[in-house]
């Protein structure tokens, strides 16, 4: 039986269903949703739980995770579901549950207490702290009770909380010397600029590190890590290096192969458990749709092979089918459990097969996807093969008549599917997340020229502008369910300006470039660092052990890194250099980190190179109406030439919209009342011409 509890925490219930109902079921996170029954006593992150901890004289148990997070979901199988372990937190701890993905900066800051404290990182995120929230522990995953010398929370929990009444000194020592750490750590040394080397040296790592048979740059685990190839697209494209290339497509084509592609249903899992990209993680990520999405376009678009159109294509229709609201923002992720089983969904026998497939399909099907009775997932505990298998390709067909025979069967093997248990899907929009989506559409529109998918770009924009922002124009971070909630961080402001300016260049509304440069000055207003640089938290938002700054890569690129790119595209789109001399700045205050680590960094040296390469800017001044226009402007958006920025003056329109936005374009007119084309470099104009090939040469030149 469960203590009386203080607080409006615990609720007994009598339903079956739930037995207790905790503070959580008045969150909107359906990561702390998952734990509203838990009968531990959690708070969401706020004041009221730090008041009540220092009320109590309690330590603060802090535990962060994620919606579709296997581990999360196991740890909270074993202990927090469990009232042994939920009495021991009751009686001794304030317990705090964090989003990840609502709140990056909390989880930034206490990750890097995990990293330095224990040497790894990784979700479900353990941290214990003072009421001051200063950590004095940190780990990851602890099982119910000790394993293999590790200790279990059964262990741990009594273990800390007699430390915390008897030995707080020590534990206060600790907790100040992980706060200095912290503190010390965050301190940027301004290194010296940045130049052609640092682009070298990381190249040189990604050719040492790469997998030549299976492609990637590890053995395993795996992650597609698309920042990291569509780096070496840019390097390839500004040194005509043909090995970073080949690194690039020989990646994309194997992880189309594996198992790491959803082969019936299409899109991304977040990462391969070996080296051949066959066993994923299952669970599917917007942000790695969005990235992959990138890399193949751009893949396209510097080999025109049709393959990389195809694959950007299926990952697009499973984020159109599955993953996007009705009113156009899009969802999170979906998980990699269905039924209390990793994979579930996406595993298949072959009795089952047979079953529901006639005998040739049935045979067509066993050798195309290499299946067989043993099956090539093993189950986790006993390491042993379970007679289910993951759908993977041996090689890329382009035989035409197989490749309508295999969309037969996996139209037929999906319908099947979706009549199974679906892994839960965290339907939250995030402002982050929606901005690179937002690109991936606006990028692939322009590619393939498909205006569907621009479509889709502004639909989402305009969701975002119109549930996610404030009356100040600020961007608010989470939408569910109606409630919009939460203060934006730097990611936030980043890659919503990054979408605005894609959009614009696809669409070439100048109300696109209008609100980037509004948020981009909010962003600069709110974020920037003295020394240079942006905090991950605004300083209108709550301030924590320490502010933290960063530019290293994650599983996204880092914000400081597209804001880098933002600030230096502004620059060549509105003719204001502050905005280049910020993104200077920026690239010197992360020089040495990037120095000693370049692959860590690729986002931010792709900005740099964007810089180095001596970017194009190209106007276009001409009838939005006309035909010929039209079709200068689909032709020149769709080129690859990662280094320009494209700005179209449209005759038509009689206010002129863009000249206050660009004031510096505002002698540029049409010539012998035809299209006319000005080739630019650092705002020095080539001689203007009506000829769109003369234009061509002079932006290859």
């Amino acid at each position: 039986m469960m203590p009386q509890l203080h607080g409006q925490g615990i609720v007994k219930e009598n339903k079956k269903k739930e037995k207790y109902v905790n503070r959580l079921a008045k969150e909107s996170s359906p990561y702390l949703l998952q734990h509203k029954n838990n009968p531990v006593d959690w708070y969401p992150w706020g004041r009221e739980a730090f008041d009540k901890a220092k009320e109590l004289d309690r330590p603060i148990f802090l535990s962060i995770g994620y919606s579709t997070c296997h581990w999360c979901h196991v740890m909270a199988h074993e202990s927090f579901e469990d009232e042994q372990v939920a009495q021991l937190l009751n009686e001794n701890y304030i317990s705090i549950k964090v989003d990840r993905e609502e709140l990056p900066e909390i989880d930034h800051v206490y990750m890097s207490v995990c990293q330095a404290m224990t040497g790894k990182g990784g979700w479900p995120l353990t941290i214990i702290m003072t009421p001051s929230k200063e950590p004095f522990f940190a780990g990851t995953y602890f099982s119910k009770t000790g394993r293999f010398g590790r200790p279990g929370m059964l262990e741990l929990l009594p273990s800390i909380s007699d430390a915390w009444k008897n030995k707080r000194e020590d534990l206060l020592i600790s907790a100040k010397k992980v706060n200095s750490f912290l503190m010390e750590s965050n301190k940027k040394e301004i290194g010296e600029d940045l130049d052609q080397s640092v682009l070298e040296n990381a190249y040189a790592q990604f050719v040492s590190k790469y997998d030549k048979i299976n492609g990637g740059f590890s053995t395993q685990p795996k992650f597609p890590s698309a920042h990291n190839l569509i780096y070496l697209l840019r390097y390839h494209y500004m040194n005509n290096d043909t090995t970073s290339l080949m690194m690039v497509e020989n990646t994309l084509q194997k992880m189309r192969l594996g198992g790491i592609f959803d082969q019936i249903g299409y899109g991304f899992h977040r990462y391969s458990t070996d080296k051949e990209w066959l066993v994923p993680h299952f669970e599917k990520m917007l942000y790695d749709q969005a990235m992959l999405t990138m890399a193949y376009t751009e893949a396209y678009q510097i080999t025109q092979n049709q393959l990389y159109q195809n694959i950007s294509e299926e990952i697009l229709t499973y984020v159109d089918r599955d993953m996007t609201d009705k009113r156009g923002g899009f969802y999170s992720a979906e998980d990699a459990d269905s039924e209390g089983e990793e994979g579930l969904f996406y595993l298949w026998t072959l009795q089952e097969l047979q079953k529901i497939t006639s005998k040739d399909d049935f045979s067509f099907l066993t050798d195309l996807y290499s299946l067989d009775s043993s099956g090539n997932f093993k189950d986790e505990a006993t390491r042993q093969f379970t007679g289910k298998n993951i759908f993977h390709l041996k090689n890329l067909i382009n035989d035409k008549s197989k490749s309508k025979q295999i969309k037969e069967i996996n139209n037929n093997l999906f319908n099947i599917r979706k009549k199974r248990i679906h892994p839960l899907k965290d339907n939250k929009i995030l402002t982050d997340w929606n901005g690179l989506m937002i690109v991936a559409y606006a990028k692939a529109g322009i590619a393939f020229n498909n205006k569907s998918f621009i479509n889709t770009a502004e639909k989402s924009t305009q969701f975002i502008l119109n549930n996610l922002t404030d009356n100040n124009g600020r961007l608010i971070k989470r939408y569910r369910n109606g409630v919009s909630g939460l203060d934006a961080h730097l990611d936030d402001y980043a890659f919503m300006i990054w979408g605005l300016l894609e959009l614009y260049e696809a669409t070439f509304k100048p109300s696109y470039l209008s609100e980037a440069i509004s948020l981009n000055r909010i962003m600069v207003d709110e974020f920037w660092s003295d020394e240079g640089g942006f905090y991950l938290g605004s300083d209108k938002s709550e301030q924590l052990i320490v502010r933290s700054l960063t530019g290293y890569d994650g599983a996204i690129p880092s914000g400081n890194a597209i804001a880098a790119y933002n600030l230096l595209k502004l620059t060549r789109l509105t003719g204001e250099e502050k905005w280049a001399e910020m993104a200077q700045k920026l690239f010197k205050v992360f020089s040495n980190d990037i120095k000693n680590t370049p692959i860590g960094y690729t986002s931010t040296l792709s900005a740099f190179m964007f810089e180095l390469s001596k970017p194009k800017e190209i106007i276009v001044v001409g009838s939005g109406s006309n035909l010929e226009t039209q079709a200068a402007l689909t032709l020149l958006r769709s080129k690859y030439i990662p280094n320009k920025v494209m700005l179209f003056k449209d005759t038509d329109d009689k206010i002129q919209s863009l000249t206050p936005l660009a004031k510096w374009t505002s002698n540029h007119q049409m010539i012998n009342n035809k299209t006319t084309y000005y080739i630019c470099e650092d705002f020095s104009c080539k001689l203007p011409t009506n000829d769109i090939e003369i234009a061509l040469k002079l932006i290859n030149e």
